[in-house]
């Protein structure tokens, strides 16, 4: 099993959430976040005073799929959430070690 973290722009949650839904994962985990690369902030203007925005609001996705389905979930996400500018995002994908479903007690593949 695999958990697939993405980190996107805000605006393109919908498309990637469809993307996924297409390639068949029906369940993920969205928080807003604050952070930076590459791009370190920006500056903006407001009320004639500028100023800098140190931390980019974006998108976490936390995905846990089966290892058969990692590629797909990668190329979905990849596919959904590129503008081709700086800021697109990162995906990172770490070993899932177990995974137990609350309310049947299923464990592992099953519980997903």
């Amino acid at each position: 099993m695999k958990l697939i973290v993405a980190i996107i722009k805000p605006f393109k949650l919908e498309e990637v959430r469809m993307a996924l839904t297409d390639v068949g994962i029906l369940g993920m985990t969205v928080s807003e976040v604050k952070g930076f690369g590459r791009q370190s902030g920006h500056t903006e203007v407001y009320r004639g005073a500028e100023y800098t925005v140190q931390y980019v609001p974006k998108i976490r996705i936390e995905i846990a799929v089966n290892a058969d389905m990692e590629e797909a979930a990668i190329a979905a996400v990849t596919e959904a959430a590129r503008t081709g500018k700086i800021g697109d995002g990162k995906i990172f994908v770490l070993d899932l070690q177990s995974a137990v479903r609350v309310r049947t007690g299923e464990q592992n593949e099953e519980a997903l």
